[in-house]
């Protein structure tokens, strides 16, 4: 009786440390949007940036993250002192300390847009390498079964717990980043933001190096794993149907939208004057609105089918654009609707859209992956959905530039959101790629 007491207190101390790392880490990543702020005032304000320039420089930023599979296969297969999931988190936070501290103390005539994006590539490659290593620390843990029970349904709601968690804690963080972000973008310097955030990101490389991942009872994969049979099991994996339509569909799903946000941007700062502080309020809600997203998908909605999850979503993200062609076009402004009012409510909230499918397709992902190649799945589905979004922001640059909206003409803004509400319809036509429940495989039936 005594030792069932201390197993189960070992465990609930094993949880806290758990979720107390991947809550820091999470949190932090969320964070990232409090420079991001600064940059984009920055581009506009100091550096002259146009709207495509804008939109391409934010866009090519992300092109570290299509290395994902890359960074899993290697974190999966190569272990550093015994460990494959921390070494590289230590190693990606301390390439974004590096980056956002070099941009901080480079002063203004000193940089060009060119210097920026070579940070931010960086910047966005330690990004890229902490997100792999965190995910794949998700899917181990979410992958392992509850002493108290070994049914399908409990090991399923063990990883939709710890996949709401996180996506918590991102977006406690990202909210935290928005609000001080636009507060602080008027009354800071953008290098001010830059080094404060560098110093945030040095803090947690230290923290990270004083954990090891015994203590957070981590799987450890086979040490004769080596890269190329890390290639193999990955390959295997995105060979089964489920799988691979399932990725397939989710990244279309991004691709297919041509982005307009650095238009967007454009139009509500220099057209509409809308004041920075309601953008910052703008993405406080929005980020407000994914933790509440986290909660009722966590409460109400792991049991229903990805699938159908999925689908909503999109749908509600095209009636929202066709929401934006009204704003522009004046509706709103003619029924006594602010700008501003609609800016903080529907503007952030489509903002943020884009991601509510990210958790119950992780989950549902996480539950195909085959045990062993966690870290390289994980990584190549987030690979997939930055290629994604980066063929989306050269969409949307096409597309602005096909209606002939520039920083000073905005004529053609309520076409280009008509397009992009009717793109944002197509993938709805192949859903059914997505599987509706996880397929039960290698189980015996009891005789």
């Amino acid at each position: 009786m005594v030792s069932k007491e201390s197993g189960e207190e070992e465990m609930r101390r094993r949880r806290r440390r758990i979720r107390g790392f991947l809550g820091l880490g999470f949190c932090v990543q969320g964070l990232r949007c409090f420079p991001w702020t600064a940059i984009v005032f920055f581009l506009k304000d100091s550096l002259n940036a146009s709207p495509s320039t804008l939109q391409l420089l934010q866009n090519s930023a992300n092109l570290p993250m299509v290395g994902k599979p890359l960074y899993g296969v290697v974190s999966d297969a190569v272990y550093v002192g015994g460990q494959h999931r921390i070494p590289y988190i230590a190693v990606g936070a301390f390439l974004q300390a590096v980056s956002w501290l070099a941009i901080a103390i480079l002063s203004s005539p000193n940089i060009s847009i060119f210097s920026i994006t070579i940070y931010l590539l960086l910047s966005n490659l330690g990004a890229s390498i902490v997100e792999v290593a965190n995910d794949a620390i998700v899917a181990e843990l979410g992958k392992q079964k509850q002493p108290s029970s070994s049914s399908s349904s409990s090991s399923s709601s063990s990883s939709g717990e710890l996949q709401s968690f996180v996506w918590m804690a991102s977006s406690v963080g990202g909210v935290l980043g928005n609000l001080v972000g636009g507060v602080a973008i008027d009354r800071l310097s953008p290098h001010a933001m830059f080094f404060a955030f560098g110093a945030l990101l040095a803090v947690q490389f230290l923290v990270t190096t004083m954990v090891s991942e015994s203590s957070l009872d981590l799987p450890r994969t086979p040490s004769g794993a080596g890269i190329r049979r890390q290639l193999r099991e990955l390959a295997g994996a995105l060979g089964k149907p489920e799988i691979a339509y399932s990725i397939s569909w989710f990244a279309a799903s991004y691709a297919v939208i041509p982005a307009l946000t650095g238009t967007m941007f454009f139009y509500q700062t220099r057209y509409l004057n809308v004041d920075s502080s309601v953008l910052g309020i703008s993405k406080v809600f929005g980020q407000a609105a994914m933790l509440a997203w986290s909660i009722v998908y966590d409460r109400y909605l792991k049991s229903v089918p990805v699938r159908k999850v999925i689908s909503y979503v999109q749908v509600t993200m095209a009636l929202l654009m066709f929401s934006d062609f009204l704003f522009v076009t004046g509706v709103y402004r003619n029924a006594g609707v602010p700008d501003s009012v609609y800016v903080v409510f529907f503007s952030g909230l489509l903002e943020v859209l884009y991601f509510f499918k990210i958790l119950p397709f992780s989950v549902l992902i996480a539950q195909l992956c085959p045990r062993g190649c966690e870290g390289s799945l994980m990584a190549f589905l987030m690979a997939a959905v930055a290629l994604a979004f980066i063929v989306s922001g050269y969409l949307g640059v096409a597309l602005a530039s096909c209606v002939g909206v520039t920083a000073d003409d905005f004529s053609g803004m309520p076409v280009g959101l008509l397009v992009q509400s009717a793109c944002t319809m197509l993938p709805l036509f192949w859903y059914s790629c997505i599987p509706e429940e996880k397929p039960r495989t290698g189980k015996k039936k009891d005789k």
